[in-house]
């Protein structure tokens, strides 16, 4: 057996006499196609534009981390508060292009758990990456709870 390709020709290219017919079959596909990606760039650009940047949220049985990647960052740039569950970063970059400075500023705010002791949230930043470390409260620490024979 043998796979035979077939493309139908794009209407789009062709130049059509009054009296042919031809309808391409993808013609929809291609414009729901075409929505979708405008659609999807859109939203980036519109990302951009907020000066928003990605966090990764994790933790583990003691605490709560945040970590972003600020590359190009000054760490004096770099504002940290915790305030009602809400963490906010915020910075400042300063980017050359030619002769030209720019400056961008960036910020996120992150809804973490309220169980967090607000007075020994800590925060390093190395090579770039800034981790934020949000300790949780002893009452919301799981325990172990032994067992006793009576």
């Amino acid at each position: 057996m043998r796979i035979v390709r077939y493309t139908y020709p794009n209407i789009r290219n062709q130049a059509l006499g009054p009296g042919l017919a031809f309808r391409n079959p993808w013609a929809g596909l291609e414009s729901e196609m075409d929505q979708f990606f405008d659609a999807a760039l859109s939203s980036l650009a519109r990302a951009q534009t907020n000066n928003r940047f990605p966090v990764d949220l994790y933790e583990d049985k003691e605490n709560t981390y945040v970590r972003a990647e600020l590359p190009g960052v000054n760490k004096d740039d770099i504002g940290i508060e915790f305030v009602d569950g809400f963490l906010t970063i915020q910075t400042s970059r300063k980017q050359k292009t030619g002769n030209s400075e720019e400056s961008f500023a960036l910020n996120r705010s992150v809804m973490v758990s309220n169980d967090v002791q607000a007075d020994k949230v800590s925060a390093s930043y190395e090579n770039g990456l800034l981790t934020v470390t949000l300790p949780k409260k002893e009452e919301s620490k799981p325990r172990k709870i032994s067992v006793s024979v009576n």
